[in-house]
């Protein structure tokens, strides 16, 4: 009893700390989207609010299950639980094995997206934000290279743009120095305008797709580990919900005997056996 009482509360712990992290994702995802402006064109590949909020809730559905299902011992939900999670378990493995497979595909597809962000960039603030802090934390700028910039309708380099950011980059594009308290929000106009050798001087130029790629490449047992812990707890509460489940089939399936033993009891206590032998006292 102590072992079913170990796995039922140990799968019921890990589902509600995941449970709290989605409504934590969904509570962060529905401020960011109502604080934008109403005319937001919002799609889920790039708007961040939007995703945290999908994320937020596929992650409230499983894990309500499991919570649910592990403290009412309800072997229908478990059930749901452990296949909702084995189908998310492989297509998590599925991703990973196209991703490998099809690099160059993945890489052309992923280099689209980014661009679409940059395109983007200054319409949505969630999307913005994160944009800068991209460029910073890898010290880079644009998706390739710097002058990707230009796709952006504020920092396209062409005679008609009156944007005064014309043929420019991001703030986050530039070069801080160490001793600078002031932040000099217009440090990338005109950056466009520049050859890369005068540019580097001031501004990153590298694109974030190879820097990205250098980070994974440097961190490989980081990013592996990180990937292989999220697959091995995910196996384990699978295997946590799959044991309570059969534990508590198998009471159910004893419950069942006993009570239909009782009734056999019971039926034989009510008929006397035939040609039982009554003297009359």
């Amino acid at each position: 009893m102590r072992g079913y009482r170990g796995i039922k509360y140990t799968l019921f712990i890990f589902c509600y700390c995941f449970w709290v992290v989605s409504a934590v994702l969904i509570a962060v995802g529905i401020y960011a989207k109502v604080a934008k402006e109403k005319d937001v064109v919002d799609t889920l590949t790039v708007d961040p609010a939007l995703l945290l909020i999908v994320v937020g809730s596929l992650m409230f559905l499983i894990t309500f299950l499991g919570c649910f299902g592990a403290l009412r011992n309800a072997t229908c939900l478990l059930k749901m639980f452990l296949v909702i999670l084995g189908v998310v378990f492989l297509l998590q493995i599925a991703a990973g094995a196209v991703g490998y497979v099809f690099t160059d595909m993945v890489m052309e597809r992923t280099e689209k997206l980014m661009m679409k962000a940059v395109v983007r960039y200054r319409e949505d603030q969630d999307l913005e934000n994160a944009i800068d802090f991209i460029q910073r934390k890898f010290q880079c700028c644009g998706v390739e290279e710097y002058k990707d910039w230009s796709h952006n309708v504020y920092f396209e380099c062409s005679e008609s743009n009156p944007s005064l950011e014309v043929c420019g980059v991001p703030f986050s594009c530039c070069i801080h120095l160490e001793n600078q308290t002031v932040l000099n929000t217009m440090c990338g106009y005109g950056m466009q305008q520049e050859q890369e050798g005068s540019a580097r001087e001031h501004i990153f130029t590298t694109g974030c797709l190879e820097k990205i790629i250098m980070w994974a490449q440097n961190n490989l047992l980081l990013v592996a580990g990180l990937t292989g812990g999220l697959l091995l707890l995910e196996v384990c509460m699978m295997g946590l919900a799959g044991t309570q489940m059969a534990w508590v089939q198998k009471v159910q399936r004893r419950q069942k005997d006993s009570e239909a033993r009782s009734r056999e009891e019971r039926k034989e206590r009510l008929w006397f056996p035939p040609f039982a032998d009554f003297n009359d006292e």
